[in-house]
């Protein structure tokens, strides 16, 4: 348990009481285990390192103290607001703007209307929060920000899922996140529909062209996988090749759980899926150069999945409004 203060005056105290859980959905069916708040459930997977991210935002927004609220807004006043959107999409991260409001004044009540995955369109309510209206003021931009920040990518990650509907297909994101975000976006990930690659460089290899480079003749590769097999026979393993010989090359290596077929036109890509032949192994993964004019034809191709480093690294927030009902001044 940890106490911060935020600004030197009153409500801006605040304890932080998550104990943990787990879940992060995974192309293949398998669970990576991530720390998520159980007493207090918060939908967008907030651990420790997510509650510290709230902490910094809201340092950062609100430095020394909220003069605007301070000496603008009565402290007697009461406040209603209702989180609108804009725009229409699929909202995540809805949780985390709900403690937002909640550590910024722990006497704030908030009740979340819509869970993360629900899509919206303009005029739809997702939260309500009440309390002295300073509080809400101070507590409105960061909130705003998580929501939609997480909400652009959950609702960018839905398009793509809905443009190959029917191939089976899976959609999938990658390592290309904002730095300190990759639980969070991972998650709008999934409520949007997609599934999570790795979680980072500990959870599955994936050796790259960079990697054969530097260290990469047949026989080298395969004594490392089979090393790396044996020390972890947990994580699996996954090789990128850019030409028809290097698939080849890899479908001959029994050990390999996925091979992402990197930068290659569909042409290429069919080739690839039909030298697999009848097997289930390894996972034929498509990537380079997807957006959702192309990933259709991606998909049409028999592919596994898709991976797009669009869904996060290039998403557009979603429009979002905090809308005030002013509440009368207390006698």
């Amino acid at each position: 348990m940890w106490s911060v203060s935020l600004a030197p005056r009153r409500g801006f105290q605040y304890e932080s009481k998550i104990s943990f859980g787990a879940g992060l959905r995974r192309a293949g069916g398998s669970t990576l285990l991530v720390a998520r708040a159980v007493s207090n459930p918060l939908g967008s997977g907030v651990d420790e390192k997510v509650s510290q991210l709230i902490e910094l935002a809201l340092s950062e927004d609100i430095g020394s103290g909220d003069v605007t609220s301070q000496y603008f807004v009565s402290e007697q006043r009461e406040g209603q607001a209702f989180l609108v959107a804009r725009s229409e999409g699929v909202v995540a991260g809805v949780e985390i703007g709900a403690e937002v409001f909640r550590r910024v004044d722990p006497a704030c009540e908030v009740t979340v209307m819509l869970q993360d995955g629900s899509s919206v369109f303009p005029g739809v309510q997702i939260l309500e929060v009440s309390g002295k209206a300073q509080s809400l003021l101070t507590a409105e931009r960061t909130a705003i920000n998580f929501v939609q920040r997480l909400s652009g990518v959950a609702t960018r990650t839905s398009k793509f899922v809905k443009a190959v509907e029917g191939t089976g297909v899976t959609i999938m994101d990658t390592r290309k996140t904002t730095p300190g975000w990759r639980l969070l976006e991972k998650n709008a990930v999934v409520s949007g529909g997609g599934y999570n690659h790795r979680m980072g460089l500990y959870d599955r290899a994936m050796v790259k062209d960079n990697h054969l480079l530097v260290d990469g003749t047949s026989v080298d590769l395969k004594n490392s996988i089979q090393s790396m097999k044996k020390d972890h026979p947990e994580i699996a393993v996954e090789l990128e090749a850019d030409t028809l010989e290097q698939v080849e090359a890899f479908l001959g290596m029994n050990e390999v759980d996925y091979l992402l077929l990197d930068n290659m036109d569909n042409f290429t890509i069919k080739k690839a899926v039909s030298m697999r032949g009848d097997r289930k192994r390894p996972v034929l993964e498509a990537s380079g150069g997807v957006s959702l004019e192309t990933v259709r034809g991606i998909a049409e191709t028999g592919v596994d999945c898709i991976s797009v480093g669009e869904l996060t690294h290039s998403a557009v927030a979603l429009d979002l409004a905090l809308d005030f009902v002013p509440l009368p001044e207390r006698g």
